[in-house]
This record gives structure tokens, C-alpha cells and sequence, in this order.
């Protein structure tokens, strides 16, 4: 019979206490065995660990992501990225601005919403809205607000703008031709033309949120908001359907503006709400 090798050579593993041996035969050193069961252990706890924590972190990065997105379709991209990156928003708190001002509104629509279907009123408005707001932001405008079925739009509000004015105008102008093309799909849809009426003014006004402590809103509040809103009104009293003031006019040319020529000016234009006489420009019959 062959015998155990005690010298622990060879054969099943023997105990030791000799590290030497452990390490250079087959021998067992039970200190040692335990000691790379509880690295072993440790290695492995350190790593589900990681894991774990990585596996949050990326959750976390893909719902703040979502979360992102999400906020940015309710709020202006800048403005949902100014709240992201704020610490605290404030209500009473915002920033004076030079900006432009574009306004549009559905001219009749009101009325229109009586005869038509709901659905054929939201497809509408979808249509207006998915048509004329990638133009605004397209030439730097944000969209401040849906009113309804009326657009508020800034230039230089979000982000200050040398060339405020000149964008406001460049975009009307293209709202302007987007109006045409919507009229035209609409009649060769078999459906009724739908018109839009649009202002832009121009100048000072605070940027910044408004509300309560449970409910907040960035907006731009002033002078050229108000003159905007009473100029796209003021447009059936001229019988056109887009206006602007002859001072957003003479800033834009100098920002670089260069429009359609020969459009027609019109001076001292009592607009509603205005105390002084307005000096305006047609920029659509």
C-alpha cells in the first residue's frame, strides 16, 4: 500500500504551518486558505459594490436625462436648462434685457372653434404650433408662451442678443411665408384657410419668474411685450395682417437686417393703448 507523503510532496493536500512548504508544495496552511477566502470575500463585496453604485448612477443619469427632455417640451430649452442648472428660482427675481418681441395670433380662429369638431380644432393648433415654432427658434427666438392660439415669442431674453431685432424680423418673415404655404395645404386639403396676424417690438424688459411659492413662470414683462400684443391687434385696423414699429424697423437694419424692399411706411398711427402716435411699418398686406 502507498502510504501519505508526510513531507506534504505530493499526494492529497497535508496541513502545514510552514509557509515555505505551503507555498512550494501541495501542502495546506488552514491561516493561509482563510485569509484568501476573506479577500476572496472582500474583492468580490468591493465589486458588487461598484456595480451597484454604477448601476445607480446610470439610472440616475438616464432619469435626470428623461427628466431633461421632458421639462424642455413644456419649457423654452434655455429656460428648462437655466432651472436645471440653478440652484434656487425665485419669484421677483430677473434681469433686465434688450430684447424683440414676436407675436402671432390665428386670425378668426375663436370664431372657427365653433363649427369645427375638437378634434379638428387640436389638430389645428398642432399644426400652427408644429409649423411657426421651429422657425422661431431657429433665428435664437424662445417661446415664452402658448395663448391660447397665440404665440409669444423673445429674441435675446434667454440669452442677451446683439441682434435681437434682426432675428425677430427674420423670423416673421418666414412666418410670413409659412403662413402662405399653410393657407395653400390647407385649400388643397379641402379644409379652410386659416390666416395669422404677427407684430415684433423691440426694446427694455425683465426677464425673470413670476408666480407663488407653489407655482412659477419665467416671462419677459414690459413695455415692448405690451406694444407688440396692441400692434398684431392693431393690425385690422390697418388692414394688413403683420406690423412692426419703425423703431424695431431702424434697429434691425443697423443689427444687420436686410427685408423684402419696398415695404410701406406709415407714421403717426394711433394704436390702441398707446398714449403716443406710432410710426409704423407694413411688413404683410
Amino acid at each position: 500500500m502507498i502510504g501519505f507523503v508526510l513531507s506534504g510532496e505530493g499526494g492529497p493536500p497535508n496541513r502545514t504551518r510552514n509557509f515555505v512548504e505551503y507555498m512550494t508544495s501541495n501542502s495546506l496552511l488552514i491561516g493561509a486558505e482563510v485569509d484568501k477566502i476573506i479577500a476572496i470575500l472582500l474583492a468580490t463585496s468591493v465589486l458588487a459594490l461598484a456595480i451597484s453604485r454604477t448601476r445607480r448612477l446610470m439610472d440616475r443619469a438616464v432619469t435626470e436625462s428623461a427628466a431633461a427632455r421632458d421639462l424642455s417640451r413644456f419649457l423654452d430649452p434655455g429656460v428648462a436648462a437655466r432651472i436645471r442648472t440653478s440652484e434656487t428660482v425665485r419669484a421677483g427675481e430677473g434681469d433686465v434685457r434688450d430684447v424683440a418681441i414676436l407675436m402671432l395670433d390665428l386670425r378668426g380662429f375663436s370664431r372657427l372653434a365653433t363649427v369645427l369638431e375638437p378634434g379638428e380644432v387640436m389638430t389645428a393648433l398642432q399644426d400652427y404650433q408644429a409649423r411657426f415654432c421651429p422657425l422661431i427658434t431657429a433665428h435664437g427666438g424662445s417661446i415664452d408662451k402658448f395663448l391660447g392660439d397665440g404665440i409669444l415669442a423673445s429674441f435675446g431674453a434667454v440669452s442677451p442678443s446683439p441682434t435681437a431685432a434682426a432675428d425677430a424680423l427674420r423670423a416673421a418673415d418666414d412666418a410670413i411665408a409659412a403662413t402662405e404655404a399653410w393657407r395653400a395645404a390647407r385649400i388643397a386639403a379641402g379644409a379652410r384657410p386659416i390666416d395669422v396676424g404677427l407684430a415684433v417690438a423691440s426694446g427694455r424688459v425683465v426677464f425673470g419668474a413670476v408666480g407663488d411659492g407653489d407655482r412659477l413662470e419665467f416671462t419677459v414683462i414690459g413695455e415692448a411685450v405690451n406694444l407688440a400684443a396692441k400692434l398684431e391687434k392693431h393690425n385690422k385696423t390697418e388692414g394688413v395682417s403683420a406690423l412692426t414699429d419703425d423703431k424695431t424697423w431702424q434697429r434691425a437694419l443697423a443689427q444687420g437686417y436686410a427685408g423684402p424692399a419696398g415695404r410701406e411706411h406709415r407714421a403717426g398711427r394711433r394704436v390702441e393703448g398707446v398714449g403716443e402716435p406710432v410710426d409704423i411699418v407694413v411688413l404683410a398686406a
